[in-house]
């Protein structure tokens, strides 16, 4: 059993990671006013001493604590850290993100060193960003000095000022998205005093609104933490260290892609033709911001290129290049011309590796399959470690018997020939149990019926909901809920529990699926049929051009180009009215609602009741 502690931004991420178990967990938090919304977890809230926390983790088996709480909550920092002593429990400490310290800012290694700071720096007009919980470390110097505090707007964060004296007419409230500039040109203060809170904090932001006033910052620095503590930065760093310290908590456990494995493997090249020594892991960063490290299995030199491998771990994902290797070389060449940096980093399909053949897929034909993403990683990476802006890295991307194992995935049907593709966008394989990942939406659903929603509003993940967050404002965030492939149980489920509306969103990949009858879209089972929407194209009354262009497509969301004005009214109302037929059925006793969503998010076309619009 897992307890999760901390109500802050990597709390409530750390609750995202551990639901996708689909399996149960603890969640605490200091009060009952932090908003968390849990779909297995267990609710547990109050400030725990070490005897409590101790008692706490013995009476509910607890094996694992991730600490997810403040950087300066140190307290509890030092509570969990020696709960962990004494019963020989594991900690994942799930760490913001911060800006290298900047000498520009004035540190300060505590508040009363700050108050000596500020006082020798003659500063009598403060705006501090730190809390409610500094006012009793300040006290020494709003007592004698002009300060305002900007704190939380909750009852208990007023109170506590309150109690100790602090005018309340000096307070200012934190809201999320405000903006720091509006309060310094409303109170004129000599400096901020803030904590170093790190990115997630808004550190940043405050830094930048007093550089627009040129007023100094004094920065409390973050506290140290617990050595033993395993330190992560980012939900994909969470699942991973979770899958080793309790390996049976996830029912399948998550992998790279080839794309990350591939840019691992090509910066470790470069750094070893750099350096001449052995590469033994590479650290690089995913899409979404977390740095990660992957092993390096093996070092190479040959005249002046340099090879690395990474070995693939698709985790329990069923996926053809598991434990493959990702090879990749690094040649350098030199070129006097001002060079872009999309011409200073030259892709080359090398064994294993397949070539584009077909339009569509976002590469020029003749190009390796070598996808978008991976490449702005791979460039992210090397491009810092060039050693000159005329310096070309000729980067060779190989994965021996690819060939063979493309003939096992839908590259042929794509245009791809000679080998696999290196792929991904979230840079993570993310392999989900059937029955884990229904369970989840029957929870979220269940959350949404018990607060009277009424409405649910189901699509395939976070792009297309936040698309139809939009156009359903007024909505409350618990009727979102993603279906991922899943379509059909999630009609079933929202039938069920008597939702009186249902409005799937849905994109034109998944859509050309289901109207065809797949209500499980996931790639790996379905793929799409020309045959079909030539067929569905014709009967709509789309004519010949039409039909043509549907045959000589690639990707289903070519389908916004192909189509003209005229065609895509026939074509894409009858596609919605396909869906609706596979659809109504499962949800048969409320308002059922379609609704088209185009890549740039607008919500084109719908189907409901059998109208289309």
């Amino acid at each position: 059993m897992i307890l999760i502690l901390g109500g802050t931004t990597e709390g409530r991420a750390a609750v995202r990671v551990a639901d996708e178990a689909g399996a149960p967990y603890y969640y605490s938090t200091k009060s009952d006013s932090q908003s968390v919304e849990c779909a297995h977890g267990i609710r547990l809230s109050g400030a725990m001493n070490i005897a409590e926390m101790a008692a706490c983790c013995r009476d509910l088996g607890i094996r694992l604590l991730i600490d997810a709480a403040h950087p300066f909550a140190q307290v509890l920092h030092q509570t969990i850290a020696e709960v962990s002593e004494r019963l020989q429990i594991p900690v994942i400490r799930y760490e913001r993100r911060y800006p290298p310290r900047d000498k520009d800012l004035i540190w300060c290694d505590s508040y009363a060193d700050a108050i000596l700071r500020m006082e020798r720096a003659g500063i009598e007009r403060l705006l501090a960003l730190s809390g409610v919980n500094t006012l009793a470390p300040l006290r020494p110097f709003w007592e004698k000095h002009t300060c305002w505090f900007r704190i939380l707007d909750r009852s208990e964060s007023l109170l506590s000022a309150k109690r100790q004296g602090f005018p309340e007419d000096r307070l200012a409230f934190f809201r999320e998205g405000g903006d720091e500039s509006l309060l310094l040109s409303q109170l004129h203060p000599d400096a901020i005093l803030t904590k170093e809170s790190g990115f997630s904090g808004f550190f940043q932001e405050k830094v930048d609104a007093a550089r627009r006033f040129g007023i100094p910052v004094f920065v409390i620095k973050r506290p140290s933490l617990s050595p033993t503590f395993y330190r992560i930065y980012g939900e994909e760093g969470l699942r991973k260290q979770i899958e080793r310290l309790l390996p049976d908590f996830f029912p399948l456990k998550s992998g790279y892609t080839t794309g990350t494995c591939a840019t691992a493997a090509a910066k470790a090249a470069l750094k070893a033709l750099l350096s001449g020594e052995i590469q033994q892991e590479s650290q690089i960063t995913l899409p979404s911001g977390e740095p990660i490290t992957l092993p390096v299995s093996e070092t190479r030199w040959d005249e002046e290129a340099a090879t690395c491998v990474v070995i693939k771990e698709s985790g329990d994902d069923p996926d053809v290049t598991n434990h493959c290797p990702v090879t990749v070389t690094i040649q350098l060449s030199r070129d006097q011309e001002a060079k872009t940096p999309e011409e200073q980093i030259l892709f080359k399909a090398g064994e294993g590796v397949g070539t584009v053949t077909l339009p569509g897929l976002g590469l020029e034909v003749g190009e390796p399959a070598i996808n978008l993403t991976p490449r702005k990683m791979i460039r992210q990476e090397l491009l810092p470690l060039l050693p000159a802006s005329d310096t070309i890295a000729n980067v060779t991307i190989s994965v021996p018997n690819g060939e063979e194992l493309a003939k096992r995935t839908f590259n042929p049907k794509l245009g791809i020939v000679g080998g696999i593709s290196i792929i991904g966008t979230s840079g993570i394989v993310r392999p989900f149990s059937s029955e884990a990942f229904i369970a989840s939406i029957r929870k979220e659903a269940n959350v949404a019926k018990a607060i009277g929603c009424e409405t649910l509003v189901i699509n395939s993940g976070a792009k297309s909901e936040r698309h139809l967050k939009r156009r359903y404002s007024s909505l409350p965030p618990q009727s979102f809920v993603h279906y991922g492939n899943f379509i059909g149980e999630t009609l079933k489920i929202a039938d069920d529990l008597g939702f009186r509306n249902v409005i799937l969103g849905i994109m034109i990949g998944k859509a050309v699926k289901l109207a065809e009858g797949f209500l499980d879209t996931h790639s790996k089972k379905v793929v799409m049929n020309k045959d079909f929407l030539a067929d569905l194209a014709q009967s709509a009354g789309c004519g010949k051009e039409a039909i043509t262009a549907i045959r000589g497509i690639t990707l289903a969301r070519e389908l916004w180009g192909k189509l003209s004005e005229t065609e895509q009214t026939l074509f894409f109302p009858a596609l919605l009215r396909a869906c609706l037929t596979h659809c109504s059925p499962l949800f048969p006793h409320g308002e059922l609602t379609l609704a088209l969503i185009t890549e740039e998010g607008e919500i084109r076309y719908q189907a409901g009741n059998g109208k289309s619009s």
